[in-house]
Formats: structure tokens, C-alpha cells, sequence
């Protein structure tokens, strides 16, 4: 079994637990976090040991999203410098990997969100097979309000609830409770916290009474459906999300949820007054 440094992996009766293990930064997504998680659901969807795959984060949060330490000190690179580019294009593709291997993972996938689960971290959480929640859960798509784009992860939202929907929760950034999140479609079902783990192994165990190849050849039949527009939709995704950081409100969106002060906006141009005529 591969030692990953920020997950825990372990494999009972053909059930694969894997456990973002950050919880002191709220299980957010570093470039090791990322690059773990994808190996380890490259390797999971390899070995014959694993039928099912439960993810859940260790702490009181599933996964923050993006480390904003990491990204505040990618910003002060000098944006036209090509390492600067190159960085963020790289980040920027290491994310849509590991949202297509989350959502194309050959075998089933549970999330047990086990708390907050916000930007990448929701995106992770609700591209699972099956999404199950704690009560106090909290999900979003927050990237706005630190002047981000919600790129890559919108590519994925349009196919689960559609546009007009996507617009709302990509545009506002809000916060949702979990039951509006199941409302939505993106949670399978609330579980109350004591019961989580137990409710999801308990589904992991019906679903290893199914025909393993059956399984496997309804994804990819269902991944068949999605990839008529996923792979271009992805690839323009990459493209704003790079550009995206390279923006001055994005510099200051960053440093102002770091400083816990409000953003003031290099692209926001003052508000003036108007009187309309009817």
C-alpha cells in the first residue's frame, strides 16, 4: 500500500476508505493534497481488492477548497513572468484531473461529508456517486468572493442541475445548507453525524452485492453521455481559471479573506448615484 502524506487509505473487505487528512487547514487543497488524491483513486480504480470508495475528510470539515496560503503566495509572483504561467496552468490542470477522476472513477464512489465541503472541496464531494451529508454541513461555490472563477468545477455543475441553477450558485457564491443541497440533487441523502460512516459503509455493502463489471459499464455508459461536450468544456475551463489568477482582484480577493478584512476591488469603479426618468 502507497504512504501518502496527506491522506489515510485503508481497505477492508473490499471497501477503500480514503481520508483527506489535513484537518488543521481544514483538509484544504495543496498541490501534494491534489496530487495524492488523484493517485490514490488512480490506484483504487486498478486494484481488485477495492469494489467501493468512500471519501471523507478528517476533523469537523470535508475539504475547504483551495489552500488560499498556497495560492496567496503564487500571486506574488510577477504575473507576466513564464513560471508564473506555467505554475498556475499546471495547478489548473492538476484540479481538472483530479475532478475527472473523482467523476469518471470506474468503480462506485461515497462521499460522507462530514462538514463544510466548499469550492473544490464541494466539487469533489457532490461528483461522488452518492453524496451523503451531516445536517451541519455547508456547501458553495465561494470562488467569487475572492475575485476567482469557479471554472473548472462549473463545467461539472451545468451537467448535474443545469444553467439557470449553475448561475445562481456560481454568481451569488452563498452558502448551502444541506438540505437545499439535497433539494438540488448534489446530496444523495442527510445522515446525522454519529451515523455517517456507518450509513456509508452500510450503501458501500449493497452496492458490493451488484455485478461489479455491471457497475462499471453503467459509469462508463453514463461518462459516454457527459463526455460529448466534458473534455472542450474542461479545456476553455483551464484557460479562464488561469487567466482568472493573474488578475488584480484575484491578488486582492486572496489577501483580503487571509487579513479577514473586506476586498476592495482594483476592477470595481465607483458607484454613482442616478435618477431614471419613469
Amino acid at each position: 500500500m502507497t504512504h501518502y502524506s496527506t491522506l489515510n487509505v485503508h481497505t477492508d473487505a473490499g471497501i477503500q476508505t480514503i481520508l483527506l487528512n489535513r484537518p488543521e487547514k481544514r483538509n484544504a487543497l495543496t498541490p501534494q493534497l491534489i496530487d495524492d488524491l488523484t493517485q490514490a483513486l488512480e490506484a483504487a480504480a486498478s486494484n481488485h481488492h477495492c469494489r467501493v470508495i468512500i471519501l471523507t475528510g478528517a476533523g469537523s470539515s470535508f475539504c475547504a477548497g483551495l489552500d488560499l496560503e498556497h495560492l496567496r503566495a503564487m500571486s506574488q509572483s510577477p504575473h507576466g513572468d513564464p513560471r508564473f504561467v506555467g505554475e498556475c496552468q499546471a495547478d489548473a490542470e492538476n484540479v481538472a484531473v483530479l475532478l475527472r477522476s473523482v467523476y469518471s472513477c470506474p468503480k462506485p464512489t461515497i462521499a460522507a461529508v462530514n462538514g463544510p465541503a466548499i469550492a473544490g472541496g464541494m466539487g469533489i464531494a457532490t461528483l461522488c456517486d452518492f453524496t451523503l451529508a451531516v445536517p451541519e454541513a455547508k456547501f458553495g461555490y465561494t470562488e467569487v468572493r475572492i475575485g476567482f472563477v469557479p471554472a473548472i468545477v462549473a463545467a461539472f455543475l451545468r451537467i448535474q442541475i443545469g444553467d439557470k441553477r449553475s448561475r445562481d450558485l456560481l454568481l451569488t457564491g452563498r452558502l448551502l445548507g444541506a438540505a437545499e443541497a439535497e433539494s438540488l440533487g448534489l446530496v444523495t441523502r442527510i445522515v446525522p453525524e454519529p451515523d455517517l460512516m456507518r450509513e456509508a459503509r452500510a450503501l458501500a455493502q449493497r452496492l458490493l452485492r451488484n455485478s461489479p463489471c455491471a457497475m462499471e459499464a453503467t459509469k462508463r455508459l453514463l461518462n459516454r453521455f457527459s463526455d460529448r461536450s466534458l473534455p472542450d468544456d474542461v479545456e476553455t475551463a483551464i484557460l479562464a481559471n488561469v487567466q482568472a489568477r493573474s488578475t488584480e482582484d484575484f491578488k486582492e480577493g486572496v489577501s483580503a479573506f487571509l487579513d479577514k478584512r473586506d476586498a476592495h476591488w482594483p476592477s470595481a469603479e465607483p458607484v454613482k448615484n442616478t435618477v431614471g426618468n419613469g
